[in-house]
């Protein structure tokens, strides 16, 4: 039983927006802070702040997600990714409170065949994911016993992503031009929410030794970026939207200014074996996420989701990762 808040580190992400919904609609005591309140740039206070709330974990979804420009802004990229994130594990160590933060499938530099686990070693190919990484083992050495989820190619009903990415193009160009080289596991947020929650709850009434360190949590099966694009089309033409012609591209022919790995398939079969979690299959949570994307129903915030709606607050973890050759 939670008598206190869990905090969620991060307000308008997809995954802190599926994270609020699902607490909402279970009744556990929840509370989520984004900027200006809390702000992993500019730490002075989050101590304080913090012990306020007196929250029974956090969970950490806030980072700086721009993949390409963190080419140009190296230094933001560390002071969040970070340094914030082991300010906010120094604070939950000293409250003796459990803390899970988010990472990134872009730890990994592609070459590997397979997917990937968790002894894997990571070597990441651009600034984003080398702030992950840092992040990540600062985590860790200011609070021992945290639980680190990397995750990869995340998409919902909410904020930036690859499926609204999707349903916007449909709109705006004739052919929608999508590399097809870049392997991962598509992730519904809704699925990694409630995996999350699952974790928070049993690092609060649990021995949290048994659930430390870096777990992977990605969406049943593999999909190239065109296989996804695919399987959106295809969903949304089962519903009656309209949909374009779709060309498979090289990533030489979508050159941006950070590289990506070429394979960040993740394992995710010890996080199975320790917490008895398994996402569900990427193609069926695609259908769950269109249903109220071009079904039109309303989100958390009581806005409404539709096939139209494009403008919305950038997501935690894809803003920037898409591979589309289009001006996103």
């Amino acid at each position: 039983m939670i008598d206190r808040p869990i905090l969620f580190a991060g307000r308008s992400g997809q995954l802190a927006v599926c994270l609020r919904d699902l607490a909402t609609r279970r009744g556990l005591p929840a509370m989520a802070l984004g900027r200006p309140e809390l702000d992993l740039e500019n730490r002075e206070g989050i101590d304080k702040l913090i012990a306020s709330i007196g929250p029974s974990a956090i969970i950490n979804t806030a980072a700086y997600t721009a993949v390409d420009q963190a080419e140009s802004e190296a230094a933001r990229a560390f002071s969040i990714n970070r340094d914030g994130a082991a300010a906010l594990a120094d604070v939950a160590w000293q409250m003796n409170i459990p803390l899970i933060h988010i990472s990134t499938d872009y730890v990994f530099d592609g070459a590997k065949p397979d997917a990937y686990d968790e002894s894997d070693i990571p070597a990441p190919l651009n600034v984003y994911g080398a702030s992950k990484l840092a992040g990540e083992a600062a985590v860790l050495a200011a609070h021992p016993l945290a639980t680190v989820i990397r995750c990869s190619w995340l998409y919902s009903p909410y904020g930036s992503n690859f499926v609204r990415t999707m349903l916007r193009l449909c709109e705006t160009q004739q052919v929608v031009r999508v590399v097809s080289d870049q392997h991962g596991n598509p992730t519904y947020a809704f699925d990694l929410a409630e995996a999350v929650l699952r974790i928070a709850q049993q690092s609060v009434t649990e021995d949290r030794r048994a659930i430390a360190g870096i777990f992977h949590l990605g969406g049943q099966g593999e999909a190239s970026w065109h296989d996804f694009a695919q399987a959106i089309f295809h969903e949304c033409s089962r519903r009656g939207a309209r949909i374009r012609a779709l060309e498979a591209i090289t990533t030489e022919e979508f050159p941006t200014a950070a590289r990506r790995p070429r394979n960040s398939r993740l394992d995710s079969s010890k996080a199975e074996r320790v917490f008895g979690i398994r996402l569900a299959p990427w193609r069926h949570s695609l259908q769950a996420c269109l249903d109220q994307l071009v079904g039109g129903e309303t989100d958390a915030e009581g806005n409404r989701a539709g096939w139209r709606q494009r403008n919305a607050p950038l997501s935690d973890h894809t803003s920037g990762q898409q591979a589309v050759a289009s001006d996103l």
